[in-house]
């Protein structure tokens, strides 16, 4: 169950650059998560989505805010707290601030990346929490590529990428910074399907990923995301399998929608 959130915003990810024609500073996603627990699989958290305008000194960012907690009847066993945070331009989406603060059954890590896009640098800081209730830090400065993004910013820019132009059983490479280390993660366009969702039935495309060199994610095409074929490209329904289980989110609204 460590590092739920990481998995599943991966299942809502990957990357094509484009400027930014599918995200609204008003928008607001809610899930259902769900893991198999003994056999079943039983609901046991909520995961939100949200987008606002943030205006500094300098410029107006676009912020995103992703949370998940589980419901309060699974605490005992359990309990997630989670925030994932970006701040980005809110035309290209570049990142320019990241970060995640989690705590998961007694775990707690928060990082935070500053990046710098002139310079293609990235200043991060990790705080853990020891055993005993002390923390410690570790601050690192780095370098990036031009197509490197923190994975809440991932999240979004996959929404604006060109699917339709896209055949089935092609494929894209894409890279994610995630712990002070990139993932490359590839996807694969599967196809379209029909889904009857809590939105509504909805035209999707079908699409199955996979994190390369790593033993995160298993099984072939056992990790699959369902986003809608309009211009909004909403993540409404994925599956994953990891080495202890699997799960699936399914949405629950959608409000705010830019288009």
């Amino acid at each position: 169950m460590k590092n739920f959130l990481f998995i599943a915003f991966i299942l809502f990810s990957f990357l094509g650059f484009s400027q930014n024609t599918a995200i609204g500073s008003q928008e607001k996603l809610v899930f259902t998560a769900s893991y198999n627990m003994s056999g079943l699989l039983t609901d046991f958290a909520q995961v939100s989505m949200e987008t606002k305008t943030v205006k500094t000194s300098k410029t107006t960012l676009l912020h995103f805010k992703c949370k998940a907690q589980t419901y309060s009847k699974w605490n005992y066993f359990f309990k997630i707290n989670d925030t994932y945070e970006s701040y980005v331009n809110p035309n290209t989406l570049s990142p320019y601030l990241y970060k995640r603060d989690i705590n998961e059954g007694g775990y707690y890590k928060f990082m935070k990346y500053n990046f710098n896009q002139k310079t293609k640098t990235v200043k991060s800081l990790m705080r853990k929490k020891r055993g005993n209730g002390t923390f410690w830090e570790v601050n690192k400065s780095y370098n990036f590529g031009r197509n490197t993004n923190d994975i809440v910013t991932t999240i979004y820019k996959l929404r604006n990428l060109d699917l339709a132009s896209m055949t089935t059983g092609s494929a894209k490479t894409f890279t994610v910074l995630f712990d002070n280390e990139t993932q490359d993660i590839t996807i694969k366009l599967l196809g379209k399907e029909t889904l009857k969702t809590k939105i509504g039935t909805k035209e999707t495309y079908k699409i199955s990923l996979a994190i390369n060199n790593k033993d995160l994610l298993k099984g072939t095409n056992s990790n699959l995301l369902w986003l809608t074929a309009d211009k909004n490209k909403i993540p409404v329904y994925a599956k994953f399998k990891v080495a202890v289980g699997n799960g699936e989110l399914r949405i629950n609204s959608a409000t705010g929608l830019k288009n």
